[in-house]
Parts: structure tokens; C-alpha cells; sequence
């Protein structure tokens, strides 16, 4: 079954965080036509200052993606603020549904990212992005010093006090139930001066600060709480055209973000990458660039060219892995 494309691209970009911003901002840069398809705000879009960002170190994330944005004005690279809704793989080509509307492009590229699960504790949600967060590298800085607090279990709540414990003395791992800790684990703490606390959580109150209510009675505030919830994709896409996904459910790629099918990268928090803003936008670089240089080849290849190796590089790899 076939579609009328209303527009036909180069290439089409799905998510528009930093890895979306980056991939397409490369290859708008490397005369493509582009379609990038922007499936709403960025993941941090609640927290109040991205850290790490060489810079822009401190913006507000929703400024960060609108500088994105704006960069790609230069370029032809339509911007169209509504997410992929259907993908059909039809010969060579991706037809692409958002909307009413279908686009065509050889090459697709992911960067639909992926959505945090918080534990159901009332009051969570509520304060994610301002005093409870999941990564200190992002807001460890404004707490430095500060009472913090851990959520969490087993090894995860282990590692995440362990490391905390870099930018202040006063951390507390509270595990909402049993901790699940081994004994070496609880050695660790005590060691490195981390009480826990196992008391079940009823809720989460307080502005600027955060207080846990725990069943009995008693309360602890803190100046922020760390988590590090579940995840899951934020599209199903990737997975319905059949890119092979790992066990944790991340889309697996190789060094250049090209998935298991052929003409189809993936970047950013979806695949597995480390996940800050710089990371992200690094990955949709280097897609964006691998997905580009296929373009070439295919180009050079139709007009009965190849690249070949001068005879002192016959024993080297090729820097891509053409499709």
C-alpha cells in the first residue's frame, strides 16, 4: 500500500530535545532537507536550570530548546510541532503520518527519547524538576552542602547515596519499605556515614524544601530529594518498525546510532546513552553525521563512483558503517 507524500525529504527527525536539535541542525548544515517533528517539551522541561551545558551552563531547559530552535532557521529544516503518529516502511523510503498529512524520507532518525515513572507517593510528581530530582550532575550544585535525601533500593539507592555524598555530608537514604541491601552494601553506608530509613512514605509536602511524612507520625525535611526512577520509551515506534531493543528496553544501537534497520538511527536517552544534555546532543551529532554520510555514498555510488582506500590505508576500517 502506497501513500501520496505531501512533502518528501532528505531525511526526517522524530523528537526535538537536544539529540533531535543536534541531528538536525547537521545535517540542515550539510544542505539536506529536513523535517523535524517535535512531539512536545523536553523531558527536563520541569526542572529549573540545566547544569553541564557547555555555555549555557544554568539555563532554564525550555530557553535551551528554543535557542535549538532558532538555530536552525538558516537551514531547510521544517519544524512542525506534532509527533509521528504511523510509520510505513514502502521500498527504499519511510512514509511518515503526523496529523492528516504523510511525509516521504530514505532516512529516519529517532529521538522520540523516553519517560520517567515515578514511585506512587502523593506529592512526588508534584515537586519533580524543583526539589525532587534524578541526577546531580543537573542540580547537584544548587544543593551543595545542603540536607539531601535518597529514594530508593537495593543497589540503585546504594549507588546514588554513594555518590551524592560528593557535594554534601548530610545524606540520608530512605527506602520506603524494605532496602533490599546486602550487608555489604549496609557496611558501605555506615562507613561513609549514610543512615537509612525504611519507614514507608505516605506523602510529600513543602515548597522550597521537601518533607517526607512517614507512617507513625514522623517527618523529615530535606533541601532536595534524588531518584532514579523506571523508564520507558516515550514512542512505541522505533519498536513497531522493528528496531531490535535490549533488555532494560532502550533501542539498541552501534557507535554511529544506526539501529538493526537498515536507513534508521536512534539517539539521545532512548538508546542507552548517558543522559545529560550534552550527551544527548553528542549522540544527534554523530547520527546525524552517520545517516549523512550514507546520503553521500548512495549520491556517489548513483553516479558510478565509489570511495575507495588509498593502497596505505587497505588495511583500515571505514570510519562509518555505509547502509
Amino acid at each position: 500500500m502506497s501513500h501520496p507524500a505531501d512533502r518528501t525529504f532528505d531525511a526526517i527527525v522524530l523528537g526535538a530535545g537536544p539529540a533531535g536539535l543536534n541531528a538536525a541542525l547537521a545535517l540542515g548544515g550539510a544542505t539536506r532537507r529536513v523535517l523535524l517533528l517535535d512531539g512536545g517539551p523536553p523531558r527536563n522541561a520541569r526542572a529549573e536550570e540545566a547544569h553541564g551545558v557547555f555555555t549555557r551552563d544554568g539555563i532554564v531547559p525550555v530557553q535551551l530548546k528554543a535557542i535549538g530552535l532558532r538555530d536552525l532557521g538558516r537551514y531547510d529544516v521544517t519544524v512542525l510541532d506534532t509527533p509521528a503518529r504511523e510509520i510505513r516502511a514502502i521500498g527504499d523510503d519511510f512514509h511518515v503520518r503526523h496529523e492528516h498529512t504523510w511525509s516521504v524520507a530514505p532516512r529516519l532518525l529517532f529521538a522520540t527519547g523516553v519517560q520517567d515513572i515515578l514511585p506512587r507517593i502523593p506529592g512526588l510528581r508534584e515537586r519533580w524538576g524543583h526539589t525532587v530530582h534524578h541526577c546531580p550532575y543537573c542540580d547537584g550544585w544548587p544543593n551543595r552542602d545542603a540536607p539531601l535525601g535518597i529514594l530508593g533500593r537495593h543497589q540503585e539507592g546504594h549507588h546514588l547515596a554513594l555518590t551524592v555524598r560528593a557535594w554534601t555530608d548530610h545524606v540520608v537514604l530512605f527506602t520506603d519499605g524494605p532496602d533490599e541491601l546486602s550487608d555489604e552494601q549496609w557496611e558501605d553506608l555506615r562507613r561513609v556515614g549514610v543512615p537509612v530509613v525504611d519507614t514507608p512514605i505516605l506523602r510529600v509536602s513543602g515548597r522550597d524544601t521537601v518533607t517526607l511524612h512517614f507512617r507513625g507520625g514522623d517527618r523529615h525535611t530535606l533541601d532536595a530529594l534524588f531518584l532514579n526512577p523506571a523508564q520507558r520509551q516515550n514512542s512505541l515506534l522505533p519498536e513497531l518498525l522493528g528496531c531490535e531493543m535490549n533488555d532494560k528496553g532502550r533501542v539498541v544501537v552501534n557507535e554511529h546510532g544506526m539501529t538493526s534497520v537498515r536507513g534508521v538511527w536512534a539517539a539521545g536517552d532512548m538508546t542507552g546513552a548517558p543522559q545529560y544534555v550534552m550527551s544527548a546532543a553528542s549522540t544527534g551529532l554523530i547520527a546525524g553525521i552517520s545517516l549523512n554520510t550514507t546520503l553521500i555514498h548512495a549520491a556517489v555510488r548513483n553516479l558510478g563512483a565509489a570511495f575507495t582506500k588509498s593502497d596505505d590505508e587497505a588495511g583500515d576500517t571505514q570510519p562509518v558503517n555505509v547502509q
